[in-house]
């Protein structure tokens, strides 16, 4: 067994090797990266946009970086059924085991265009609950301050259904098991361009769970939820925190919503860890969605939730993957960011990709237009951004304004006063 119980690397998980690219000189902290290439078996079909190649080329893109050199891979196993209960109902559990064999007209959201039945649906979905439960265990029996699955993020999976390609909700069961195991106050960050409505609606109403979300404007994306006024409910008023963002935002406009509600509610609110969905949906070449980030963006979004989660969580972090289909260009670069800023080997965005892993691409994609570094901007800098509040107009002044008017008292701040 490796450490905090996980099964050791399997054979067929190349250990990294470091091939001479530029990383920071920070000292590793104590990180663990959950994968094994059984975690492919969660597929849809070639023809769906959640492909699992998007994961192998993320991994192989670390790899060949040495982003992962001398990092035990933590292999995890499939949870039991007890442990899906505690997002899922026992009767939708089984409609997932039954569903290979009840062909496609199944229920619960199972069988459409959106979630495809595919032998052993079950398994795999299990298995992507299990490495980020994996992940959590780590944190919780302190053998790691930060853990990483970019093979997770399932957020839009409901109780009694499946939804928005997404079986089993790994962000609840994950954050459920640690409520159980020490925590009382975890602070869930959605950065998916796709509200997180699964993890929102499991925890509206409890008030040990702050949930906040920054997506595309439920008006014009599924789910269709997400507005400013979801708050939450009873003694959870206050913890649901939605910030919908009008299409074509870019970086600086994301983050400067970002960061005009983000940091003052956590410091309020006082996690003992920050759980977060990282998709990069948000991209500007991603085909189903209408925000415009960057590589370079997303980078920068890693690294501020590294902050947050030092500055206000005791450096505590669960970081997961999620939505992101621009498989080549985008998905692979953007979590090799996320990799190695959870290991503190931040990768210098100027690095020229790997010629191996170019080639990989191109027996994989023959005519694929493939990027030639780790940024998207001429001298790799991070995307620059005004602060809320300093007169300069931006289109998602309004979303900031109607969030912090909706939350901030809640959390004696004044929501005018771009000070809090």
């Amino acid at each position: 067994m490796d450490r905090c119980g996980a099964r050791p690397r399997s054979r067929n998980v190349p250990m990294a090797k470091q091939d001479g690219t530029r990383l920071s000189s920070g000292a590793m902290s104590s990180s663990a990266v959950v994968w094994d290439s059984a975690l492919l078996a969660y597929n849809f079909g070639s023809d769906h946009p959640f492909n699992p190649v998007r994961l192998d080329l993320t991994v192989r893109l670390a790899t060949a970086l040495g982003v992962l050199q001398d990092v035990p891979l933590l292999v995890p196993d499939p949870v039991q059924a007890e442990e899906l209960y505690r997002a899922h109902t026992a009767e939708y559990v089984e409609a997932v085991k039954q569903a290979p064999m009840a062909g496609w007209d199944v229920g619960y959201g199972l069988g459409t265009p959106d979630n495809p039945v595919f032998t052993d649906m079950h398994e795999a979905s299990s298995l992507v609950v299990g490495s980020t439960l994996l992940g959590a265990r780590c944190i919780a029996e302190g053998k790691a301050r930060r853990a990483v699955n970019i093979a997770g993020g399932l957020h839009h999976a409901m109780r009694d259904r499946a939804s928005g390609f997404c079986v089993y909700n790994d962000c609840v069961v994950a954050i459920s098991w640690l409520l159980d195991h020490g925590f009382d106050r975890i602070a869930y960050i959605d950065t998916d361009v796709h509200h997180g409505d699964g993890v929102q609606a499991a925890f509206y109403g409890d008030p040990r769970v702050l949930t906040v979300s920054l997506h595309q404007h439920p008006f014009t994306l599924f789910p269709g939820t997400g507005y400013s006024g979801e708050i939450g409910e009873g003694e959870a008023e206050g913890r649901a925190v939605n910030i919908p963002l009008p299409p074509q935002t870019g970086d600086a406009g994301w983050l400067r919503a970002f960061h005009a509600v983000v940091p003052s509610v956590l410091a309020a609110f006082r996690p003992q860890l920050l759980v977060t969905q990282c998709g990069v949906d948000s991209h500007e070449e991603d085909p189903l969605a209408d925000l415009s980030l960057t590589v370079d963006g997303h980078r920068a979004i890693y690294r501020t939730l590294r902050e947050l989660a030092d500055t206000h969580a005791e450096g505590r972090w669960l970081a997961v993957g999620g939505g992101g289909y621009q498989l080549i260009r985008v998905v692979p670069r953007s979590w090799t960011h996320l990799l190695a800023t959870v290991l503190d080997r931040d990768v210098d965005p100027r690095t020229p990709l790997p010629r191996a892993w170019t080639e990989q691409v191109l027996a994989m994609a023959p005519g694929a237009e493939v990027p030639t570094s780790m940024t998207e901007s001429s001298d790799g800098a991070e995307p620059v951004f005004s602060r809320w509040g300093d007169g300069s107009g931006d289109p998602v002044d309004s979303a900031v304004r109607d969030t912090r008017r909706a939350v901030f008292p809640m959390y004696g701040l004044d929501p005018d006063d771009p000070r809090d």
